[in-house]
């Protein structure tokens, strides 16, 4: 392996955009793969290519060394439910992905392109026994899982919250399930399969059926956990014919909870519904919130303020609290803020409007302003 084709990859584990891309195309390429989180992709990415810069740095040939990066994919991929077809399809784009933005990057190098020649056969010798190492843990872990009980009771998890046919009495007994059963659907935010199992021997106490759905671990329980280091959204309880759609929908509160432990749908509602369209937020910041500057500390200021206003119930004492700030403060701040924008704090009603829509538009305006500011 030269140096050249180290340099590249170290160019490349460097650059986010570059990583972005490779995870864009294998999950193009692969709906099965689309279907788990992007951030699981990037982690798996980015082990890659660090065990692939170590290789180079050892030397020895493409098919020596340690490839436990890739196995691990494999094996996660098969434990989280991808096909054989599906994962070889976001494999094949990713490095094909991979290797056009190497190219790209030697170019940018000014490395001529005899080098750049060498160079590719050099990084598709490497990434071809990636390839085949993902495929050998992939059918190892398969072979292993087919084995056991708790595999079984994944299929039927993913029967009843994703696709496939609704489980017949006996497989839902194996599963510790009965088809007359109310139970709380949980979805966690955990896809690192070994993160996943000692997720599920804490939730133990709790009772019920986990595993891998999609990507992330998720459950059926009689009794819904009360605590978690991890975040946790749990749906209230409701007939095993009714879990796709619960699920669904615990699937999506996931991005709009944040933060970590136990979060009820319910209580999520709001949130889940509005972060389900992203554009619509962007022109109400633009419409409500479009002459402030995101470089401006004064205007975070302003909007922190009046979000956490609206949060603690139009109450100035509260939020001062809140804030360790005075209540001076706190009212100059949204005295600012309504001078400068077309907010409305709820403070002066109009008669011809609703005023908890008024309130609700200004509140998910500001919290987006916030988030956009952010990015």
């Amino acid at each position: 392996m030269s140096a050249m084709v180290r340099q590249v990859l170290e160019a490349v584990a460097a650059d986010e955009k570059v990583v972005e891309r490779v995870v864009d195309a294998a999950r193009g390429h692969s709906p099965e793969v689309a279907r788990l989180p992007a951030e699981e992709n990037r982690r798996h990415i980015a082990f890659l290519l660090a065990e692939g810069i170590a290789h180079l740095e050892r030397g020895g040939s493409p098919d020596d060394g340690d490839f436990s990066a890739a196995l691990a994919l494999g094996a996660d991929r098969a434990a989280q439910g991808v096909s054989m077809a599906g994962l070889l399809r976001g494999v094949h784009a990713g490095r094909t992905e991979l290797i056009r933005a190497s190219v790209e990057l030697a170019r940018s190098l000014a490395v001529d392109d005899g080098a750049i020649l060498d160079f590719m056969i050099d990084l598709d010798h490497y990434v071809g026994a990636v390839e085949r190492n993902i495929v050998s843990g992939y059918h190892t872990a398969e072979l292993q899982l087919s084995r056991t009980a708790r595999e079984l009771n994944t299929q039927v998890l993913r029967r009843l919250l994703v696709s496939g046919d609704f489980p017949d009495a006996s497989e839902l007994a194996r599963a510790g399930l009965r088809p007359d059963g109310r139970y709380h659907c949980v979805v966690s935010a955990v896809t690192d399969p070994s993160h996943a199992r000692t997720l599920e021997q804490r939730l133990h106490p709790f009772g019920g059926v986990y595993g891998l759905v999609e990507g992330r671990l998720a459950g059926l329980t009689h009794l819904p956990p009360t605590w978690s280091d991890d975040l946790l959204v749990v749906s209230p309880a409701t007939a095993l014919k009714s879990l796709r759609g619960m699920y669904s929908m615990c699937a999506q509160a996931l991005a709009a909870a944040g933060g970590s432990g136990v979060r009820n749908l319910v209580d999520l509602a709001g949130e889940t519904a509005l972060a389900a369209f992203p554009g619509l937020a962007g022109t109400l910041v633009d419409e409500l919130l479009g002459q402030l500057d995101p470089k401006s500390t004064f205007h975070h200021e302003m909007v922190a303020t009046a979000l956490c206003y609206l949060d603690n119930g139009g109450r100035l004492s509260a939020t001062a609290s809140a804030l360790h700030i005075h209540a001076n403060t706190v009212r100059y701040r949204l005295d600012r803020l309504v001078e400068l924008t077309s907010a409305d704090l709820g403070e002066n009603p109009d008669a011809e409007r609703s005023h908890v829509l008024a309130t609700l538009h200004t509140w998910w305006a500001l919290r987006s302003w916030l988030d956009r500011s952010a990015r």
